[in-house]
């Protein structure tokens, strides 16, 4: 028995439910994915598995309660039928640091985190218990990854990047810290492996990791399907208003072009599933647009949509035929530089309603993670 799991049972009592702690060496790099994937995978081998974020920095607004993003969609797909707040019991807001620094926080949020899961665990056979960034988010008020998986009384699991050298040197940095909490490593999921080098690097990863004695539960593919973003996520990632035909905005963005030069230098590089940012005065480029990929009768040939920047909308005449075509278009008051570069650094994340994403998501853990190894590190 692991030291801190007779601590929570003499502070508890009763049967302990098995969990396992999702963390990873950067952000972005898969965290929630696998935390959908083995929420999946281990309700088909064990029945009723519960998820919590203990600490989350993307939060969004449920009913006047500010919870994480990440469990706002796992509970929209597993429905797990919790308090959302218990899934997400601490929220870090821009000024939580300060407040903390400042002793101004008025519940120890140890005792929240401690409180919500056991509701979460409650008539669990397992929770999955995901992390937020590296291993030492959240050390400045306490609660580094390493700090909440012993609290919590798990292992841990971390996910690197697809790679050897570098992500092995990641991997052993975050371990350190879990290992100065006294927190065993269950192993390690590298992911988004490029497929075309995925038997060299999931070959020469393993030996890397065995010669450290850290096992390697699952190498996983990059899928390029799950970072493409649809018109949808850029309006609502970067705020943008809907000008005309909302109902396309669920069209992939493949590609993006920046409209700046003449058109006839344009369609050398317009591709289907293109989206097209440009100013609204561009009437010239609009007016093609519209023209080759607007009409509703051609399904040959797909803009993903078009993004008219500078705040400009195009004259009464083209905003008529853009109505009546299949674009969506967005509107903003950046200017086209500065929409290029929000849309460039855009991450994609998953929400409820990519259902084919999710699928492929349960799908690619079931295929390339070690469930059973999963499970025999369950504690």
């Amino acid at each position: 028995m692991l030291p801190y799991m007779e601590t929570w049972e003499k502070l508890f009592g009763g049967k302990r439910t098995k969990r396992i702690f999702i963390a990873a060496t950067r952000q972005n790099i898969g965290k929630t994915t696998v935390s959908i994937g083995l929420v999946a995978a281990l309700g088909k081998k064990l029945g009723n598995v519960g998820f919590i974020k203990p600490v989350g920095q993307r939060y969004l607004i449920e009913h006047g309660v500010k919870v994480d993003e990440d469990s706002v969609l796992l509970d929209m797909i597993f429905n797990f039928g919790n308090n959302l707040q218990d899934l997400s019991p601490i929220a870090v807001e821009r000024s939580y640091t300060k407040k903390f620094l400042d002793n101004n926080i008025q519940v120890d949020p140890k005792i929240e985190i401690r409180e919500a899961f056991k509701r979460v665990e409650n008539g669990r056979e397992a929770v999955v218990i995901e992390g937020t960034g590296h291993a030492g988010v959240g050390s400045v008020f306490d609660l580094s990854n390493a700090d909440v998986a012993k609290l919590l009384g798990s292992k841990a699991v971390i996910i690197s990047s697809g790679g050897i050298g570098n992500p092995i040197d990641e991997v052993m940095l975050n371990k350190s810290l879990f290992d100065s909490k006294g927190v065993p490593l269950a192993g390690v999921i590298v992911n988004k492996v490029i497929p075309s080098k995925y038997e060299k690097i999931s070959k020469y990863v393993r030996m890397g990791l065995d010669r450290l004695g850290i096992p390697v539960l699952g190498v996983v593919p990059y899928i390029s399907e799950l970072d493409i973003p649809t018109m949808k996520d850029i309006q609502e990632e970067l705020d943008m208003h809907v000008l005309c035909n909302e109902e396309y905005l669920t069209n992939p963005v493949k590609k993006t072009l920046v409209g700046a030069m003449e058109v006839k230098d344009a369609v050398k590089f317009l591709e289907d599933d293109c989206m097209i940012i440009t100013p609204g005065d561009r009437s010239d480029l609009i007016g093609y647009l519209i023209k080759v990929y607007g009409s509703k009768t051609k399904s040959s040939r797909r803009l993903a949509g078009l993004i008219l920047s500078g705040g400009m909308g195009p004259s009464r005449r083209l905003y008529s035929a853009l109505r009546k075509s299949t674009i969506p278009t967005l509107i903003c008051r950046f200017d086209t530089y500065d929409v290029a570069s929000q849309v460039h650094d855009l991450t994609v994340k998953i929400k409820t309603r990519d259902q084919k994403k999710i699928d492929l998501v349960k799908d690619t853990i079931e295929k390339f993670v070690d469930i059973e190894k999963i499970m025999d590190n369950l504690v």
